[in-house]
């Protein structure tokens, strides 16, 4: 059997897979400042339904990405904040890549212009898959909130449509 890797919409029913790499992710310390995994409802509204997507390899669900509006004002409605997650075992693949170069076209696809990250300063890895994706720095929000404790800084990157709100 071929291995294959690809990419597809996010259905209700891979919530079950998109917890279990979710809290890996928490598990780092160093991808966000959640301390659990939410409830599928809880996370359902704070993402956009229309730009949800997961990896698969070998039918099963490795990596996802969404995105999130950054604000109700309706100026903002082409502006929307990326998580991406890629299971533990499978980092390191280009799964990240996969899903970063999906949810670019995605989100132009919807009308979205811009897309923001924040990401901790010890995240190298989702720095570099953002540098290579395009998104410049920005700036830096240093001691914007404390994760388990301990202070953190955020880095704020973008990236600007080419296609979509020029």
């Amino acid at each position: 059997m071929k291995n294959t890797l690809g990419v597809r919409k996010m259905t209700a029913t891979d919530w079950k897979a998109v917890a279990t790499i979710y809290a890996e992710g928490i598990a780092t310390s160093i991808a966000t400042f959640e301390t659990k995994v939410p409830t599928y409802s809880t996370w359902n509204k704070s993402h956009m339904q229309n730009c949800r997507i997961v990896a698969i390899y070998n039918k099963l669900v490795i990596g996802w990405a969404a995105l999130s509006p950054v604000s109700s004002r309706c100026v903002y409605e082409g502006v929307a904040e990326v998580s991406i997650y890629v299971a533990s075992n499978y980092r390191g693949m280009g799964v990240g890549k996969l899903l970063m170069k999906n949810l670019i076209a995605t989100s132009e696809s919807i009308g979205i212009w811009t897309l923001q990250s924040g990401i901790f300063t010890d995240n190298k890895s989702s720095i570099e898959l953002h540098k290579k994706a395009g998104f410049r720095y920005i700036g830096k929000r240093e001691r914007v909130g404390k994760l388990n404790g301990e202070w953190k800084d955020n880095l704020l990157f973008e990236k600007r449509s080419k296609l979509i709100g020029i």
